[in-house]
This record gives structure tokens, sequence and C-alpha cells, in this order.
């Protein structure tokens, strides 16, 4: 009888508590929020770069995401961001193709060059298009592609979450040729939604911190942040992505993610 008791309130606590080891209960914490966003589809916004330098001299770019939901064993999500002003990046465009294990897949078309220019994997870590956001950090975070480790619970880093608790959990890139050696992120555990996230660069020094606000929630069950602010502590720069209004399940043309048709692109 106390066997079925213990095993009748084990199943009754959250996900997250069930875990073991500080691994087991990272990856868990990982797992439910990816669960919890899954069946979106495809997705269109249009997105607003706000670059802020050191001195505080802003410049602003205007484009458009478009994203589609992948669901595989071995491939992640697909991404494709097109540049729509000023005119020295109007026709910019970055196709993202995420894998799990395998090399992942960017192109780069420059209107300049007039050709589609591919990202080696070694390149990940480069600066996009010259803002603090990395290749990388453009690619899907899908869970198989980092190694987890839960850290503490304590209060939300931002202000409208301040009166929730957020897991600390630490992730490190299971990926090759990451520019960092890992990053630490605050997630809330009503939601599951990233408030923070720090990143150590290949020296684990804390070169970079993303957070996530003015979050909205979208077919009455996916939540988008609205606001991403990316701030590098080495350079003292700052890149802000503010969002329009999120369309899910859309119907995004699926012609447009194919690297011979980003120089097609309007």
């Amino acid at each position: 009888m106390r066997k079925l008791i213990l095993a009748l309130v084990v199943a009754a606590l959250p996900l997250a508590a069930r875990a073991e080891s500080p691994e087991e209960k990272g990856l868990m914490i990982a797992k439910e929020a990816q669960r919890r966003d899954e069946g979106w589809v495809d997705s269109k916004v249009d997105a607003k770069m706000v670059l802020e330098n050191k001195q505080g001299e802003k410049s602003e770019r205007n484009m458009r995401i478009r994203a589609l939901e992948v669901t595989s064993d071995v491939d992640g999500d697909k991404s494709l961001v097109y540049f729509l002003s000023p005119p020295d990046v109007q026709g910019t465009a970055l196709l993202s193709f995420t894998h799990f294990t395998a090399s992942d897949d960017q192109w780069l078309y420059l209107p300049a060059l007039k050709r589609v220019k591919r990202i080696a994997s070694a390149n990940k870590s480069g600066s996009f298009v010259g803002s603090e956001f990395a290749f990388e950090d453009l690619l899907a975070q899908e869970v198989p592609r980092f190694t987890y480790k839960y850290l503490r619970d304590e209060p939300c880093p931002t202000d409208e979450a301040k009166t929730l608790s957020c897991f600390v959990v630490e992730r490190k890139p299971a990926y090759e040729h990451s520019g960092y050696s890992r990053q630490i992120g605050w997630m809330d555990n009503k939601d599951y939604l990233l408030r923070k996230i720090e990143f150590f660069d290949r020296k684990s020094e804390h070169s970079k911190t993303l957070l996530f606000t003015n979050y909205r929630q979208y077919l009455g069950k996916f939540w988008r942040a609205q606001k991403l602010v990316m701030e590098n502590h080495l350079t003292g720069k700052k890149t802000t992505l503010q969002f329009g209004d999120f369309q899910l399940n859309a119907t995004v043309d699926q012609s447009e993610f194919d690297p011979d048709a980003l120089s097609r692109l309007r």
C-alpha cells in the first residue's frame, strides 16, 4: 500500500519536479517548454531591428520573418529573414535549416554581390549583418541540440514576470562550432516561457545577455515575446528586435524556402 501511495504522489507532481538529477530535471524542463509550443505549423511576422552602439547612436532596419515548424527526429524548424529597408541592406535574406546533430544549413543572399553565400558551420558564431545576434542565434533552439543541467529556482529577472518563479537551467551546445561554451536560461514555471539567457563565449566569459519581454498569446495557446534585446557586454553594443503581430498557422509560401529563390524574393 505504501508503494502505491508513493507512486500516486509522484505521478501527481509537476513534470519538472520528478527528475532524479540536475541533468534529468534540466532536460525535462526543456522538453516541457517544447511540448507546450508544438502545433503552430508556420508563422509570419514583420519586425524592426534597432542597432545601438556604445555611444547610444541608433540605426533601424525593417524585415519580415517566415518560419516553418518541422516535425522530425533529425531536423528542426526552418526560418527565412528578409530585409525590407534601409537601402543598404534591402533584399538581404537569410535562410536557415536547423538539424539536431548534422551540420546546420544556412544561406545568405547579398544583393550587392548578387549571389547566394552558404554560411559554413565553422562561421555560425559570426555576427548577423552587423547585429549582436550571431548566425547560430537565428537557428531553431531545438532540445536535442543541447545538454542541460538544472541549477536552481529564483524570482524571474524581468519586470513583467517579477511575481513569477523561474527555473534557472544551464545548457551547453551539443553541436559543433558554437561560439558559446554554455548558456544560462531563466524560464518561468507557470507557462515555461524564456525570460533571459546569459551567453558565455569560448573563454567562458559572460559575453552577451538576451532579454525576452512583452509576451503575447496567439490562437489561445502559443506565446511569443514581442521584444528581444541582445546586449553585448564586451563591446557595449545592443540590438533590439521589436515584432509586430504574429500570424500562426498562416499558410506560408513554402516555395520561398529554397536557396535558389533567395535572389527573387521581394
